[in-house]
Formats: structure tokens, sequence, C-alpha cells
């Protein structure tokens, strides 16, 4: 199989149209559009089924990189996988992460290292009535097995993260199924996105062989047992498809980033973004000191209120407070701590960890650039 390279921008965001940094990455020549595979995005919105910043962030994109494609706007998702997460509560600021794929310009010093590598992958379009039922677990694991392939990784060891857009249901999509004689899973579009984030959730470890067999109907969102240590969903209303991004580290990969993961038990836990760092090759000693930021790209981890109303034993008001949705709680709570440990609040939170990490925890991935001087991971 032929090399690629992996090449990864982080740029600033001063709206959710504004992608006048990476244009600029683009006219200086720095990043050639035609390479670009992936784009996920944090934006300020609510994250909730009303939060058009999500769209109108993605055709954004879609206007500004059509003359770069040849392509017409309408066509340019159909070329860039768009993952766009809403929500900067806190200390997150709104930011683009490009990935970019390309073959490699010449044979790496260590062929047997791994580099980060990128697979995409989408599933067909699903009927209102599939949303968060099992039919969606099984043709969003296709899906992810068939990114890991594009990544060319055959290890699932060797995939540290798989971010996956999955659809949300509306009322008019709900009445759409009624008309046909079927129901949905809720009539809910705010609780019909943690039933697509948990369905898509449960794909990744079903494809990853994190648990076993299939996964029923009855154990979405009930059995919490069942989880992805890698998986990160976020719903969204411009799609009624799965867009399946795996991100890994291969040895048919070249570049100078590698990507690494921890899990978060709770929203407080330190720990587990450190072990997110270390993964990455990020940590040379012990206490912050040791933590390389310098080397960090991006941070993506999700976030959510512990279900059971309670941190380590003691009582949280997330779940309880109906002016602010408990998902912009623990964006705004782990955001801070994860910007805190990495030095800057341009890292991807998502909120909404259905069957993504443990009950009240979450996985944290961290993408970095090698460091010359030391024997990066393999």
């Amino acid at each position: 199989m032929d090399r690629r390279q992996i090449d990864v921008f982080r740029v600033s965001m001063r709206g959710p149209a504004d992608i006048s940094g990476l244009i600029a990455l683009i006219k200086s020549g720095e990043l050639d559009a035609r390479n670009i595979v992936a784009i996920l995005g944090k934006t300020e919105g609510n994250g909730g089924v009303n939060d058009f910043t999500r769209e109108y962030a993605t055709a954004a994109l879609c206007a500004g990189l059509s003359p770069f494609l040849g392509l017409p706007p309408a066509s340019v998702d159909e070329r860039i996988a768009f993952v766009m997460s809403g929500g900067t509560e806190g200390v997150l600021s709104p930011h683009l992460t490009a990935f970019a794929r390309r073959p490699a310009a010449s044979e790496p010093d260590r062929p047997e290292a791994k580099r980060l590598s990128i697979g995409i992958a989408m599933t067909r379009q699903f009927l209102p009535e599939e949303i968060g039922r099992a039919v969606q677990v099984e043709e969003t694991a296709s899906a992810v097995l068939a990114a890991m392939r594009d990544a060319a990784i055959a290890d699932p060891d060797d995939v540290h993260y798989v971010q996956i857009k999955c659809p949300l249901l509306t009322a008019k999509r709900v009445e759409a199924a009624l008309a046909r004689g079927k129901a949905t899973v809720t009539k809910s579009s705010y609780a019909s996105m943690g039933w697509s984030r948990g369905a898509s959730s449960l794909a990744v470890a079903r494809a990853l062989n994190e648990i076993c067999g299939p996964v029923a109907d009855d154990a979405i969102l009930r059995d919490w047992s069942l989880y992805s240590g890698v998986a990160s969903a976020s719903a969204g209303i411009e799609l009624m498809r799965g867009v399946v991004i795996v991100f890994g580290n291969s040895v048919h990969a070249t570049g100078r980033h590698v990507i690494g993961h921890g899990m978060m038990r709770d929203a407080i836990d330190v720990e587990g973004v450190l072990q997110a760092f270390s993964s990455a090759g990020l940590v040379s000693r012990g206490g912050l000191a040791g933590i390389a930021t310098d080397r960090i790209v991006n941070v993506f981890a999700k976030a959510e209120a512990s279900p059971d109303g309670q941190v380590r034993g003691f009582r949280h008001t997330m779940l309880d407070d109906t002016d602010i949705s408990s998902t912009r709680h623990a964006r705004a709570a782990v955001g801070g701590l994860i910007a805190g440990l990495a030095g800057r609040g341009e890292v991807y939170v998502s909120g909404g960890a259905e069957h993504q990490g443990p009950a009240g925890g979450g996985p944290v991935a961290v993408i970095a650039t090698i460091d010359d001087a030391a024997t990066a991971p393999e």
C-alpha cells in the first residue's frame, strides 16, 4: 500500500462563518484544498436542536472551498467530511481543525514507525424510525470498519478516536414516519440527539470489539455497562446519514503527528486527561511542568453530567437546571479542566456522552507533533 502523509491545521474563528484563517492557509500554499478530507469545528451555538451555527459554518465552508475544488457548494460535503459541534461555553474557543491527506513525499527514516492516519466513511441515509435503534448501530459499525480500511488501520488497538456526526429527529421527520405507520424511538427532538449519539457510539464499540455480539434495541440508553473508549458522537439537524471519521496510528502513514487517547472516569478526572497526553508521548515527567503543551495540536473530548446526580459522592445540580442544559454545564466544566492542562481554550469538547466512556465520564484523544529528540509512541 502506498504511504500517505496526514497534515493537521488548527484555525481560530471569529464567528460561525469565519473561515478566513483556512482560506489564508490555502492561498499561501501551505494547505492544498484538494487534499482536505475532514474538518472538525467548534461553534458558539447552544449545541441543541436549534443550533444553526453548525449548518451556518458548514455552508460557509462549502461556499469558501468550492472554487478551490472546482465543485459547486452543494457537492463539497460529498468530498469532505464536516463535523461541526455547537457549544463553546466557559473558556472554550471557536475553531476549526482541518485534516489533509496526500501521498508521502519520501520514505520515512523509520518505516516501522506508526504515524497519524485518518479514514472516512458514510452510512446510507437513515429513515426516522431507524434512529436510535439497532439498525443504526449495525449500519454505522459497517461504516467504522470501512473508515478503518480507508485509514489503512487493521488493528483496533491502533484506533484512538472515532468521530461520528449523526442525525436527529425533528417534528417533520417524526410525522413522516407516522404517516407510513412507523413509530420513532422518541417524539422529542432533543431526546433524539441522545438516542442517535448512543446508537452511533455502540456501533464503534461493536466494530472495534469493545463489546461482544449484536446490540439489541433495549440496550441503547439503558445498559450503561456497554460503551466505547474511543467514540465521540455529535448529533445535528443538517443530515440524515452518519459521517464516520476514524483516527489512529498506522505504519502506512508518514508525517509529524501521532494520536493517543485516555479515559475520563468523571468530569473532574485529571488523570484521565494525563493518560491521553502520555499516550501521545507528551508527558516527560510528573506534574504539569512535564507536559509538552507546545506539541499539542488539539485535544478532543466528550463530556456529560453524571446521570446519578453525583460526582465522587458530591451532589451536582446540572440535571436539575431548567435555565441551562446539562450538556452546556458539562462542556464548560470539562473544557475548563482540559484547557487548563493544555494551556489553550481551542480544544474540542463535545457534550452528550451516551455510551462514550463510562456514565458521567468520556474518552479523551490528543493529536501531537512528534518529538525529534525522543522516540515517538508506536
